[in-house]
């Protein structure tokens, strides 16, 4: 059981930083996260950084990069995390079995990612390496393309699910405008979602633009501290469960419209933590796409196979409904820098557990929240069941 929790936060808006490199991104949140644990920056006693980076920047090797904002932090241990679109959740995870094993007490942990410097195309090319490249590099779309596969699949068994799909992002995008770090402030609605258009055209049937996550660039980093020491602090959201699965990386070996290694990672999670998805009261979710929105409905067991569509037409992942799903707007309105998202998720939920979401709190004030962070379709897998302490 990995132990640690979250005392300290810093999160910069997700879009488009032009003038900006990794290590300018990291310098803006790693001093304010430091700050608002409450701990001094010698304290801490190591570091790990998710960033995916297929060519997106040519800078690599960024884990000492981190330096050069906080020179405090010189000759400390830092690593670099790397598993797809779940980078950050690794370096979250990094971060818990240092904590764990009583190798460090205050763990830093920054998830970062800088997409936009390169034309859309490469973007694509770098996203498909989070794919199996033998088979499936040369897939229409990229990785939408990779997804889309996936739609069509679950079209073909359950039926046409555009209009569903088109009320995530509706749902997603009306979220997001809440959202201070979002990339995306705007209520998009449904028949706009729902519409093929010039604004929102097919990126790979059945995909429209709005099932679509964005290309983003972003920076969040947290700060995961021994839980005894937690106690003390100002802030202390603990981690009740935290579990990894990886799946087969060919999507022709698998059932690809289950999600198996993500319905294995929330069995475990939610078994550890003694609980059951009822007892769940928010959900950040990893909808890179629409129709993963739609299946993790069912792979965490909101819903039965095939009937995802339920939990959004039945209200229940609504800001007022039973287990509100993406507050926060999701990828699919607050962005997606890959590396960053993971460490988002988990701090976001933690803004929500201890009422700190600004304009996104809800009203339940909720105490037990959970993370879905996944890497390539399925694949690298994290479930997180986070609790407030105080």
């Amino acid at each position: 059981m990995l132990n640690g929790s979250i005392i300290g936060w810093s999160h910069i808006a997700f879009g488009k930083y032009p003038s900006d490199t990794l290590e300018t991104l990291m310098a803006k949140v790693i001093p304010l996260a430091i700050a608002d644990a409450g701990i001094d920056p010698k304290d801490i006693d190591e570091g790990f950084i998710g960033l995916f980076n297929p060519g997106f920047s040519r800078q690599d090797f960024v884990s000492s990069l981190v330096m050069q904002s906080c020179p405090e932090l010189r000759y400390k241990p830092f690593t670099r995390t790397e598993n797809a679109c779940a980078s950050g959740s690794a370096a979250i995870f990094s971060g818990l079995k240092s904590i764990t094993a009583k190798t460090a007490r205050f763990v830093l942990v920054v998830g970062v990612e800088k997409m936009t410097d390169l034309p859309n195309e490469q973007i694509g090319e770098g996203l498909l390496k989070a794919s199996y490249v033998k088979d499936e590099a040369n897939i229409n779309g990229g990785f939408a393309g990779i997804f889309a596969q996936i739609a069509q699949k679950y079209f073909a068994k359950y039926g046409n699910q555009s209009a569903t799909l088109a009320k995530i992002a509706a749902k997603n995008h009306a979220n997001g405008v809440k959202n201070p770090y979002a990339q995306i402030r705007k209520d998009l609605g449904y028949d706009f979602c729902s519409t093929i258009s010039d604004k929102n055209p097919i990126v790979a049937a059945p995909l429209r633009r709005t099932d679509c996550s964005l290309v983003s660039d972003g920076a969040v980093a947290v700060i995961i501290a021994e839980p005894t020491i937690a106690r003390k602090m100002d802030k202390c959201i603990d981690f009740r469960a935290a579990t990894q699965t990886n799946d087969l990386l060919p999507m022709s070996m698998r059932d690809i419209i289950r999600f198996e290694g993500a319905r294995y990672a929330w069995k475990a999670s939610l078994e550890k933590a003694k609980i059951s998805l009822k007892d769940i009261q928010l959900v950040e979710t990893h909808d890179c796409f629409t129709i993963a929105e739609l299946i993790e409905y069912e792979a965490m067991g909101l819903t039965e196979e095939g009937k995802g569509h339920q939990a959004i037409d039945q209200g229940w992942v609504y800001r007022g409904g039973k287990l509100p799903v993406n507050i926060s707007g999701g990828l699919k309105a607050k962005g997606h820098p890959i590396g960053a998202t993971g460490v988002s998720m988990h701090a976001l939920v933690a803004m929500q557990l201890q009422g700190k979401a600004g304009e996104m709190q809800l009203s339940t004030n909720p105490a037990l929240g959970a993370v879905f962070n996944m890497g390539g379709a399925g694949v690298a897998n994290y479930v997180s069941i986070l609790e407030r302490h105080k």
